[in-house]
């Protein structure tokens, strides 16, 4: 699991030298801090159970030490280092033009032309993985609906979201 990790700054690993001293100083000021009473007898406390604050008391230190160190290892700056390998793959650049006018939606094909576009148009786009394809829809004027791209996702969902445009302002 941790075998190809590398650090970009190892050098802040010399901060976890903190650490010790940090423990040094919660040892000595806990030595330090304990009040001191004289009694002639502890055998009435020996029976006592401990609360859970008496368990958990040194934890917030634990935490705070633990909180120190993933910093540390951040700012050491953990990366994996995987083998790459360079695919070269040829395609070509593709500029579809797509009609949004009215027209296109007369029903002389099922369930009309415009319908009948974008399943083609899916299609098309699905059938040319290495290539990168822009599309451009006219109504009147034109407009770059999608700059040339091979994330045909994208290209999907922006022609999606201009078709839902037409149909809402029809």
């Amino acid at each position: 699991m941790f075998d190809n990790i590398e650090f970009a700054n190892p050098e802040m690993f010399l901060l976890m030298l903190v650490i010790p001293g940090m423990i040094a100083w919660y040892i000595y000021k806990l030595r330090k801090g304990y009040a001191e009473i004289q009694v002639s007898s502890t055998s009435v406390l020996e029976n006592t159970r401990r609360s859970i604050r008496q368990y958990l008391f040194h934890s917030l230190f634990i935490m705070r030490i633990l909180a120190i160190t993933l910093l540390i290892t951040a700012l050491a700056r953990p990366q994996t280092s995987t083998s790459r390998q360079d695919i070269s793959i040829e395609g070509i650049d593709i500029v579809m033009a797509l009609d949004v006018s009215g027209s296109m939606l007369a029903q002389d094909l099922r369930p009309d032309r415009l319908e009948a576009a974008k399943a083609v148009a899916l299609d098309f786009f699905q059938g040319r993985p290495n290539d990168r394809i822009g599309l451009v829809i006219f109504s009147g004027e034109t407009f770059t609906q999608c700059p040339l791209t091979t994330d045909h996702l994208q290209l999907i969902i922006q022609y999606l979201r201009n078709y839902l445009k037409k149909l809402k302002a029809a």
